[in-house]
């Protein structure tokens, strides 16, 4: 991997884990809590991120490997959820392959909603998940794998200061300014989601034609 892909993986996992667009939700499961609890739940939610991030750098191959599925074909199955992120996102709508009406219901009615539901599903879900298996399998020595680690701090970092000021945010840009943002990072998405596609079928018709 070139030093432009890390700069593209960490542009597109900031579009995938879209602080931005979560500071709505965010503030709604939080309304009822002191501006103490909201710090702490940014704190614990950037740092699951951190963490379930890093768990698919390091052993979301080896899952891979063990149910028998080709990276081709899940940069394939990754490009298509993640190409499906991004039309919800440039349609400026929450999508359901984050977290469902139903389930933020739930979620308003928990003691504790760092991890579930604001890390995992909302923040690093299944697309984060399978951009970083994908680009892991491109980083092939522990350097390369280092520099990973640092894109996915980034965008950690990046979800705590959007959590952590999201009252500001939300004064600041409007749901005008946000769904803007939202639709610039779906536009970036989308063209990351049609890389890991073409990238995926390309090495599947290698495969079919030895």
């Amino acid at each position: 991997m070139e030093s432009t892909d890390y700069l593209k993986l960490f542009l597109g996992l900031v579009s995938i884990v879209n602080p931005i667009g979560t500071i709505p939700v965010f503030l709604s499961l939080t309304q009822e809590r002191d501006r103490a609890e909201r710090r702490s739940i940014a704190r614990q939610t950037s740092a699951a991120v951190l963490i379930i991030l890093g768990i698919a750098l390091l052993g979301g191959e080896a899952v891979l490997q063990f149910f028998g599925i080709s990276i081709p074909s899940f940069r394939c199955a990754g490009g298509i959820l993640v190409f499906l992120m991004a039309l919800s996102m440039l349609r400026a709508e929450p999508s359901g392959l984050r977290h469902t009406a139903e389930e933020n219901l739930e979620s308003s009615q928990k003691d504790s909603i760092a991890v579930v539901p604001l890390a995992m599903p909302m923040l690093a879900g299944p697309g984060a998940i399978s951009t970083v298996i994908v680009y892991a399998h491109a980083s092939s020595t522990w350097p390369q794998k280092g520099f990973m680690a640092l894109a996915i701090a980034g965008t950690a970092l990046v979800t705590y200061v959007a959590l952590r000021f999201a009252p500001f945010i939300e004064r600041l840009l409007g749901q005008t300014g946000m769904n803007i943002v939202t639709r610039v990072m779906g536009l970036i998405l989308a063209a990351l989601a049609v890389e890991l596609m073409a990238g995926g079928a390309v090495a599947l018709l290698r495969t079919a034609s030895l």
